[in-house]
């Protein structure tokens, strides 16, 4: 398809029909901001043909926090926070994306022969390893252009890197192997190119929940063949608006923080000769607490004790959203508790390094006081540490609430949100 093509294309019925059911978009403003990113493309890298267009969800985490990288279970969701791309195939096999908002990454192929420390936290890693992690694979890669557009905002909790990588995967996939690379397997090779490219020791939750869709749980006791299991529910349906506060901070300088999860979670687990904590029987833990004591940090034992009840959570509420009656009730109170975990055991609030910044725990303070009372649930957002907050309002709160909290955490820092029912999408 060329420009015109593709523009005549997002006015028919089935592609405004699969904007506003399957994207969960307004498919006027989808629209629009799709016109204005083809003559972005047309405007940098001029006319082409074969022009495709792509949509990626942003993910929220629901329950599950600081799990999945020692092979526990998630429930996570896809939300209407997307990235966009258009994108033109180039023989050369270089690969160039501009983002909007940042500047241009060019990636030539020998770029992805090896991970390079040089290059780590930047997009060009980030596409590098994706196309390693196609090309370990035995898969076909290709070169191609692309303009992205996101509503993902970095920090935010929301996943912006993993969006970005599973969004190099599809296009990658539909371009170069036929469309038939699973949306399970660009989500595991997101994650490696995060670990390895990257240098982010993440877990799959994030791009899992990106590159599926909807609202799953998750068992990764096998990471090479997680255990997903679709859940059909919806809070809004319920009464209840997802809101998300962005409370400021950046995520940038934070990398020993995340590391130090895994890690203080697997030191535990090597003191029962196992690699990761889903290996260790949860009652052999709590019988050796004493002992446990002086070998690893206490911290290390909290966080441990966090990933035992959230795989319990995890279990009781993906057995009561599969029940006709009760659900919203369940999933208020597991949203709570997973927060309060997070807080108490997980440690993950703020920034051990920064004490004198703790935006989200005010965050939460504030949200307990508005919510408590009227039924809703608040807990940490995405990897914590910095940056925000989820709640689940009920409607008759959502302005009362939106309006405090922006008072404290300034305009435009609340933002409503959607769960999406589709994943890693190819629009045309």
């Amino acid at each position: 398809m060329n420009f015109a093509e593709v523009k005549s294309a997002l006015g028919t019925d089935s592609i405004r029909s699969m904007l506003q059911n399957d994207l969960a978009a307004d498919p006027d403003a989808a629209a629009k901001r799709l016109f204005a990113l083809i003559d972005r493309f047309r405007r940098e890298y001029g006319e082409r043909d074969g022009v495709s267009v792509y949509s990626i969800s942003g993910r929220t985490e629901l329950c599950g926090n600081h799990t999945d990288h020692n092979a526990g279970l998630v429930m996570a969701a896809a939300v209407n926070a997307e990235l966009y791309a258009v994108v033109a195939p180039r023989r050369d096999g270089v690969i160039r994306v501009h983002s909007v908002g940042h500047r241009e990454d060019v990636v030539p192929p020998e770029r992805s022969n090896a991970p390079d420390p040089k290059r780590y936290f930047t997009a060009g890693a980030l596409i590098a390893g994706m196309r390693r992690a196609f090309l370990d694979r035995g898969l076909p890669v290709c070169g191609f252009d692309a303009i992205t557009e996101s509503t993902v905002p970095s920090g935010s909790g929301l996943s912006s890197s993993a969006a970005f990588e599973v969004a190099i995967g599809t296009i990658l996939s539909h371009l170069a192997a036929g469309g038939k690379v699973p949306a399970t397997e660009i989500a595991k090779m997101a994650q490696e190119a995060e670990n390895k490219f990257f240098g982010k020791p993440c877990g799959l939750m994030d791009q899992m929940a990106c590159a599926v869709g909807g609202i799953i749980a998750i068992d990764f006791a096998d990471a090479a063949k997680p255990i997903i299991t679709p859940l059909s529910f919806s809070p809004r349906d319920e009464g209840y608006e997802l809101v998300l506060t962005t409370t400021g901070g950046s995520h940038s300088d934070l990398q020993a923080d995340y590391a130090a999860v895994p890690a203080e979670m697997k030191s535990v687990a090597a003191l029962f000769g196992c690699r990761v904590l889903r290996e260790v029987d949860p009652a052999k833990f709590h019988e050796a607490l004493p002992t446990l004591r002086g070998k690893v940090s206490d911290r290390a034992i909290l966080r441990a004790m966090h990933f035992f009840d959230e795989n319990d959570r995890v279990r009781a509420l993906t057995a009561a959203l599969e029940q006709p009656a009760g659900r919203m009730d369940a999933f208020l109170k597991t949203i709570r508790e997973s927060g309060a975990s997070s807080a108490a055991l997980l440690q993950n609030i703020y920034a051990p390094g920064h004490p004198n910044e703790q935006g989200m725990t005010l965050a939460l303070a504030l949200s307990e006081r508005l919510l408590a009372r009227r039924g809703g649930a608040w807990r940490v957002h995405g990897g914590g540490f910095a940056g925000a907050v989820q709640a689940f309002v009920p409607f008759d709160a959502v302005n009362e609430y939106v309006t405090e909290m922006e008072r404290v955490f300034g305009k435009g820092a609340c933002r409503r949100l959607s769960i999406r029912p589709a994943g890693c999408t190819r629009i045309l």
